[in-house]
């Protein structure tokens, strides 16, 4: 029996014994590690998504003002093009038609000419406003990062 207690005290003071213990913390901070990489990964995906559903939203609000905008603009020139053909049926002379003709060009390209201003400033405000946006989610990722 005396031999059976030396083997069991050699064996835990092995080399083996000691160095499965060092490869078990060795997993297990490994494992912390990689649970802690995983959470921050995690977050700053959810972050990230965050942001890009903001900007996303923004620029799908900006559009359909755009887009509203330019449905109006549509309404305003096809109903201009009603009542000019409904004048069309009155006239009596080459005279009249040339001079309704020519005021109705005259004021449909004032017309389209405010429209083209105001649909590219629109557009402009779209594309700044989501670009400033996307700027800004950048940023805070960075500065969450650091």
């Amino acid at each position: 029996m005396n031999n059976s207690n030396r083997t069991t005290t050699i064996r835990s003071s092995s080399p083996t014994g000691n160095g499965s213990q060092v490869l078990r913390e060795a997993a297990e901070t490994a494992s912390t590690q990689t649970k802690q990489a995983y959470e921050k990964m995690s977050a700053a995906t959810a972050n990230a998504t965050t942001l890009m559903q903001d900007t996303y939203s923004m620029a799908v609000s900006r559009t359909q003002d755009y887009n509203a905008k330019f449905i109006e603009f549509a309404q305003a020139n096809t109903k201009a093009a009603v009542e000019f053909f409904q004048q069309l049926s009155s006239v009596k002379s080459p005279t009249e038609f040339l001079g309704l003709s020519t005021s109705h060009s005259r004021e449909q390209f004032e017309a389209l000419t405010e429209q083209t201003r105001e649909l590219a400033t629109l557009a402009q405000r779209v594309v700044s406003a989501t670009a400033e946006r996307a700027q800004s989610d950048v940023d805070k990722v960075y500065s969450q990062r650091s």
